[in-house]
């Protein structure tokens, strides 16, 4: 598996964050998960992970590397290298930690991590998605949080283009 926790100072094995993870577990902490691509870090984002960070005590982040993003949204994407996503994200007081994984979907991810609440924007369903499996079987349950109406990285990147 191809992922890694971002540090400012460099890559860190996941290793150290499962370590970490066991242990917050056995303090009965509630760890809260998300992931995406985060290209253009926008308020809808903010607001969102502000949310995800509220139903918990730490928020780890999953965040779709360079090559995953162009797999999911295509040639052009992502707008800004996963180190600088990465760096943006950390930087946000509700963020605790930022993993940078290679596959499109965060299942493996999710597997290792067994968050006790995994967030997702209202844009999907609890049924619909990807991730729902995985988290109910390491025993978490599935948290969709309101989609933040009027932002989102392509509604923004088309406003740009056409200076709308």
């Amino acid at each position: 598996m191809d992922c890694f926790e971002w540090t400012p100072s460099g890559p860190r094995p996941l290793d150290d964050l499962l370590v970490a993870r066991r242990a917050w577990r056995a303090e009965g902490r509630v760890v809260v998960t998300t992931n995406g691509c985060f290209d253009l870090l926008h308020p809808g984002h903010v607001r969102f992970l502000q949310q995800a960070r509220a139903r918990g005590e730490l928020l780890i982040v999953g965040l779709n590397s360079d090559a995953s993003v162009r797999q999911l949204k295509g040639p052009g994407r992502p707008l800004l290298g996963q180190d600088d996503r990465a760096a943006m994200l950390a930087a946000l007081r509700c963020v605790d930690h930022v993993v940078i994984f290679a596959q499109p979907l965060a299942n493996e991810l999710l597997a290792r991590l067994q968050p006790d609440i995994h967030c997702k924007g209202g844009d999907y369903t609890a049924e619909a998605l990807p991730e729902a499996e995985i988290i109910r079987q390491g025993g978490g349950q599935v948290c969709i949080l309101p989609f933040a109406a009027g932002y989102s990285t392509t509604g923004l990147l088309q406003a740009i283009r056409t200076g709308a």
